[in-house]
Order: structure tokens, then sequence, then C-alpha cells
């Protein structure tokens, strides 16, 4: 297994991902790689100064540029051929010769460059329209896959559809979910609510007796239960998502204030309560999303991530590849494609 990280992506680069990917080695095997991509000098100290260069499971891969979090990703994978995020995106692609092909490459850099990049060198795999991000999201009741957030902000219905059964598949294999429920967020549950868009995907689902689907999905109910799978354009999705984080992460804080304001001692007591809490409701212990339909493994990581959201990134890509999530959307989507003109009338 090659596991390939972006070492100069994200806004605590280069340490905190050297750090988690460092971290992660205890979870390879003798015969699996770590192939560390960016600047080689940089890497290379901090490699000697961990005691670590004689180890043979680190590979460095040297580039010379950097994409930066603000840089339009199309010009910057044009312009920047160089950058760790490009090389990254040709070590996971059929482009790159066996003996260096990445089974999984990470990037906490650029969302967007990350999936021009990976749609650009690696492609679909096949019977997929559009590839989507798939980031799992913790509620009161379990985990919970939304997807897309970012990666396509102006889907057609069909793209919606697919990512019903590409989410299904992801929270069955990788979260153990035997029959994945699969909701589409919209502003009521009403049949006529929502744009076209959302009008027209529901039918698509409802009509689908094979997927699991329960219907609409309000912003209210996106913590209780309700769903398994919620589906839903790039651009909502990740707004719900960054908004999910910034509440849980100012709840917790608050919470934490008011207890202390009142009663010290009690604070002292209560904190066990609310770091375990926080644990369960905090993306760092998700790590990366993976961009569902790519050909080959691409997670994308929370440009704010730490070292431990890069060691957690890189657990779930080996489960991700134990549980073979890819060769099933492949082989998933065929069949449903063999029906979805029967399914939209």
């Amino acid at each position: 297994m090659r596991i390939a990280i972006d070492v100069m992506g994200g806004d605590n680069a280069p340490d905190a991902i050297l750090d988690g990917a460092l971290a992660a080695l205890e979870l390879l095997g003798d015969d699996d790689r770590l192939v560390l991509v960016g600047d080689g000098r940089v890497i290379a100290e901090t490699i000697t100064e961990r005691g670590l260069s004689g180890d043979e499971r680190i590979v460095i891969e040297a580039t010379s540029q950097v994409i930066g979090m603000a840089e339009s990703p199309v010009d910057a994978i044009r312009n920047k051929a160089d950058s760790s995020i490009t090389r990254l995106a040709w070590l996971g692609s059929r482009k790159a010769p066996a003996d260096q092909r990445a089974d999984v490459i990470l990037s906490a850099g650029n969302t967007g460059a990350c999936v021009a990049a990976a749609q650009m060198y690696m492609r679909r795999l096949p019977n997929v329209h559009r590839p989507g991000i798939a980031v799992t999201m913790p509620t009161f009741f379990g985990p919970m896959v939304l997807c897309d957030v970012g990666a396509n902000i102006v889907p057609k219905p069909h793209h919606l559809y697919q990512y019903g059964y590409m989410g299904t598949l992801y929270a069955r294999e990788v979260h153990g979910v035997e029959n994945p429920r699969v909701a589409l967020l919209s502003i009521g549950d009403e049949e006529g609510k929502g744009t076209s868009l959302v009008r027209e995907t529901h039918k698509l689902m409802k009509n689908d007796p094979e997927l699991n689907y329960v219907g609409y999905c309000e912003g209210r109910e996106l913590f209780n239960g309700k769903t398994d799978v919620l589906i839903t354009e790039g651009f909502t999705g990740n707004v719900v998502l960054k908004l999910a984080e910034g509440l849980a992460a100012g709840l917790f804080k608050t919470i934490a204030h008011e207890i202390f304001e009142i009663d010290p001692e009690l604070a002292m007591k209560f904190e066990p309560v609310v770091k375990s809490i926080y644990a369960k409701h905090d993306y760092h212990e998700f790590g990366g999303a993976p961009l569902l339909g790519a050909n080959g493994i691409c997670l994308i990581s929370h440009g704010s991530s730490e070292s431990r959201t890069i060691t957690a990134a890189i657990r779930n890509a080996i489960s991700y590849i134990e549980h073979g999530v890819n060769d099933k959307i492949s082989e998933l989507l065929g069949v449903v494609e063999q029906r979805i003109g029967e399914v939209a009338e």
C-alpha cells in the first residue's frame, strides 16, 4: 500500500501535516510506503530530526511549487505543474509508473485545486458522471455522510441521484450502517418544496425502490437521526458543513465558560464530560473526506487540519482500501445506469 500526502497543503502546513503523517507510520506494515510530497529539504530535515531517516517506508517526492489556498484552482493546476497537489494527483493516476503509483492521495490544501487535479489526472470511475466530496458529520445519533460539500456546485439531478448510491455504499462499507437511509436536503417536507434541481432529484430517488430513500430533510433535522446519508449540491453542502463546525465549537466553548463562571469547582468536575462529548462531534476525529467517484482514492482534509486530523485521515484511507469501496461503486452504478431511464419516467 502506498499513501501519498501533500505536505504543503493546509493552514498548518508543513509542520502539522508532517507530524500527522509520521505518526501514522504505526498503522503501516513493513511493505507499505508513506510518500511525502512537497519541499524536499523541509521533509528530509524533519525526518532526520525524528530519527526516521533509515525508515524504508518513507519516500520523499520533492516538488518546487505550492498552490495557495486562495488561488484559482484550474489556473493553478495548469500553471504549476510541479506543485505538490499536481504531483499528488499524478501519483494517484494511471499515468504514474506502477512502482510509483499511490493507492491513496491525501491533501488539506486548496479544495478546488484538489478536485480539479483529481479529475484532470485520475479521471472518473466507470459509470460515474461527476465525483462528489462525501464528508462524515457527527450527529447525536451517530455519523452521517453529507455529499456533496464542494466538488460540484452546479450539478444535474442525475449527479445527486448517483451521490445517493455512492453515499449509501460509503456509509455501509466504512461506517457499518446496514441499510443506510438517504435523504435530500430541502426547505420543507412537502412534495413541491425546493428548487427544480431538488424536485427533479426527489422524483428520481422516490421512484427507485432499490434506494432506501426517506424523502426531504430540513436543516433543523440534520442532527436528529432522520438519515444516514444527506444529499445536496456542493455550495449548500459546504455552507452546512462549516456552519455545523462553527456552531459546535462555539457551543462547547460557551457551555464551558458559563459553568466556570457559575462554579469553578463544578467546571473542573464537568470538564471530562465536555471533552468526551466534544470529541464525538469534532471533525478532526474523522480525518479526510473522499472524493467519491474519482478513479482512485482521493481524500480531502479540512484546510485547518491538525496533525491528528491527518493521522485519522490515513486510518480512514486504510479502511477505504480494505473495503474495496471504489470497485463496489463502479459495479453498482453500472447496474443503476441500466435502469435510470426507467426510473426517471
